[in-house]
């Protein structure tokens, strides 16, 4: 199946030049899928002869657009005043189905202002969460929500759950994915009020739920799904990330101590770019604003190209995937399901 992703172009800590490389390296691996990149013409068009495209492409148009949004630009800032951003007229693109979906490396907090204004959400689903797959022992987990939502209800926690569930399995192929609600315990009498509801809904649903899960239990790939508000899931991923550049800063500054040591390096490094490229967060860019009438994948800010080159192949395999079909089908069945068990109950 081929698809049409559009692309905000100005995005970004970098805009056109991480974008357009990077959609422009993306086509050359899917030369069938086409690509819109959308923002000022001038800028996008240098960037492409930059990067030895000249002419046109029969998979590549440029779509114009006026405006920019910043990156520290309030989010109703943006979504009032500048309805011919880069960012908007992208989304659009999804509204129209001119594109099957959208990108951006831009303002997170305007992104989703912005995609839940024109997209709207899915019938069923009161708020939209952010969802992100991290690699763990066994594979990779998704996890969500990672700070769309601080505060929520054990109803929205349940969505979540939903659409996290629904999002695996069109994406991995999983026919039951195993789901996991993040607590300070495993035990059923540990946290807070909400959790302790979302458990019990949990159980009560039609999902694969493992139980309560604690934070290491994330990366040892005990379950398929981590469900939480996005506080704590915004907190857990900035934390693993810090880890991550810890550990990598404390091996460099290890081999690089003295002669020996980097000998010993050199030696080690099969075992080195294994490792590094494991843990490359780079591979894992992309996180997915699901609930939405339409495909919205939000790159980090300070993507490199490769980086921002996944998060397009993100988008890609959800538009494939069937995404949305799969989580309207999946949260319809549980509405259904919950007003036949009240209709017996009463």
């Amino acid at each position: 199946m081929d698809v049409t992703i559009a692309i905000d172009a100005m995005g970004g800590d970098h805009g056109v030049s991480v974008t357009v490389p990077a959609a422009v390296a993306y086509l050359r691996d899917h030369p069938n899928d086409t690509i819109v990149l959308v923002g000022l013409p001038d800028a996008i068009e240098e960037a492409l002869r930059a990067s030895g495209i000249s002419g046109d492409h029969p998979h590549l148009r440029v779509h114009a657009a006026t405006e920019v949004v910043e990156m520290d630009e309030q989010p109703q800032s943006a979504l009032r005043g500048k309805k011919d951003s880069s960012m908007r007229v992208s989304i659009n693109l999804v509204k129209s189905e001119e594109a099957a979906a959208c990108v951006s490396a831009g303002n997170t907090g305007a992104l989703m202002a912005t995609a839940r204004y024109v997209l709207k959400t899915l019938p069923g689903i009161d708020r939209p969460a952010i969802a992100s797959f991290l690699p763990t022992n066994t594979g990779q987990v998704c996890m969500l929500d990672l700070g769309a939502n601080t505060d929520c209800t054990a109803e929205h926690l349940l969505q979540f759950a939903l659409m996290g569930s629904t999002l695996v399995t069109a994406l991995e192929h999983k026919s039951n994915p195993t789901v996991g609600l993040l607590n300070i315990g495993s035990e059923d009498i540990k946290g807070n009020e909400v959790v302790k509801q979302t458990a019990q809904l949990l159980r009560d649903s039609d999902l694969n739920f493992y139980g309560n899960v604690e934070g290491d239990d994330i990366f040892k790939g005990v379950t398929d799904v981590v469900v939480c508000d996005g506080f704590v899931g915004n907190v857990a991923l900035k934390t693993a990330e810090g880890v991550a550049k810890m550990m990598g800063g404390f091996l460099k500054e290890g081999f690089s101590r003295n002669l020996l040591t980097k000998l010993a390096a050199l030696v080690s490094l099969p075992v080195l770019k294994a490792f590094k490229h494991r843990l490359d967060h780079r591979r894992y860019n992309g996180a997915s604003f699901l609930g939405l009438k339409g495909i919205v994948v939000k790159s980090h800010g300070s993507a490199d190209a490769f980086a921002f080159q996944c998060a397009i192949e993100r988008a890609a395999e959800e538009a494939r995937g069937g995404m949305l079909q799969h989580i309207s089908e999946h949260v319809e069945k549980w509405h259904h399901a919950r007003q036949t068990t009240a209709g017996e109950v009463l």
